[in-house]
């Protein structure tokens, strides 16, 4: 009989809490109770964890530094926002902009494959610094195309989907792109290239097909890059290529870093931490104080990395962090001083036999030797 699987439920946290999230927020969206500067911060939010966590797969679970991350994405947004501005008037804006994804997914996934190869040979600084050029040339080429095609510097026109249902199918793509991550990190697969970042000359020892599993990984994280790029078009009434510069990849790049490498809650979090502290700031400051918004989020991410990383607030840490809080309420259900008393006392079990009664056995012992029968035996 095979054996039974025990189910991991802490795995599917995530899962349950986006979800759960989603349902919601499309509701009070339906029924008009959510303000429309909410629907954009969930957008950004969607988007910036999208990116986030396809990034993790390359940072994190492959152990290759990216920093072109913001190239696929600016891939998918104009190949995709074009294709979403081409079909929209013709077959709608929601079946326009799930061919939109296909377009700009698998062309930045392309994308990622080429810039993959060279990862076969490079590794650290010089993997960083082809994957930054390309990222810069991208975002340079489509600024230098014709008004007629891209737009050139003044950005491409897209069409803005309806924000009432957009952050929900965001959400969406946030929970397509999770359950590809984790089922892959978390299968054979996954253990094959989490030994390639451990130990690559090992992982080649042992039959690992390296050249397959970074090219795959390169590939479905440009893909969700470019689904994300897509996403940011149909957001927005324009695309400047600007926007996917250096600083953008490197603002992703802080988001996998904050939450932990190879984390994919840690990324989900932080990336859902700085984007709305990002957003709030342009909200909070503004006027003369606009030249502070710089200011105040980097000073705020320098905290943040202390806190994560400084040996002085180790203790600190272990001791209030969620998990050792959630563990010390569950002790507290256990423990002996809140015990009650039981009431399945004796005195309260009705029974044939009252317990205080001396019950006494005759046990008699029988020899296994019968004279009489060893006599009639003789005989």
């Amino acid at each position: 009989m095979a054996a039974k699987k025990h189910i991991k439920w802490s795995h599917y946290i995530n899962y349950a809490v986006i979800s759960l999230a989603t349902i919601i927020l499309g509701v009070l969206s339906i029924v008009g109770a959510l303000p429309a500067s909410y629907q954009i911060i969930f957008e950004n939010i969607a988007i910036a964890i999208t990116l986030a966590v396809s990034l993790s797969m390359v940072v994190g679970f492959l152990g290759e530094l990216s920093l072109g991350h913001a190239g696929f994405m600016c891939v998918g947004a104009y190949l995709g926002g074009k294709t979403v501005y081409l079909l929209a008037p013709v077959i709608g804006e929601i079946p326009a902009l799930l061919c939109g994804f296909v377009v700009g997914g698998a062309l930045a996934a392309v994308c990622g494959i080429v810039i993959g190869l060279p990862a076969l040979r490079l590794r650290g600084d010089y993997l960083a610094i082809v994957t930054l050029a390309f990222g810069e040339i991208v975002w340079s080429i489509f600024m230098n195309t014709s008004e007629e095609t891209f737009g050139g510097a003044l950005g491409m026109p897209t069409v803005r989907i309806d924000r009432d249902y957009l952050f929900v199918i965001a959400l969406v793509v946030v929970l397509l792109c999770l359950a590809v991550t984790q089922n892959l990190i978390r299968s054979k697969h996954g253990r094959a290239i989490t030994s390639i970042r451990d130990n690559e000359i090992a992982a080649r020892a042992t039959g690992i097909n390296v050249t397959k599993y970074k090219l795959a990984v390169f590939a479905i994280s440009a893909f969700f890059a470019g689904v994300a790029g897509v996403l940011m078009a149909s957001s927005n009434y324009t695309v400047q290529s600007q926007k996917f510069n250096y600083n953008y990849s490197i603002e992703i790049l802080v988001m996998v870093v904050l939450g932990g490498m190879g984390s994919i809650n840690g990324s989900i979090i932080a990336a859902a931490l700085i984007t709305f502290l990002d957003i709030k700031l342009q909200t909070v400051l503004t006027g003369e104080l606009a030249v502070l918004q710089d200011l105040v989020y980097a000073a705020i991410l320098i905290v943040i990395v202390i806190y994560n990383n400084a040996p002085g607030l180790k203790t600190f840490r272990e001791k209030y962090n969620v998990k050792s809080l959630l563990g010390k309420l569950h002790n507290k259900k256990h423990d002996p001083a809140n015990a009650r008393d039981d009431e399945a006392k004796w005195d309260r079990v009705p029974t044939k036999i009252q317990m205080d009664e001396v019950l006494s056995v005759d046990v008699q012992v029988k020899s296994p030797y019968d004279p009489d029968k060893a006599g009639k035996g003789d005989n």
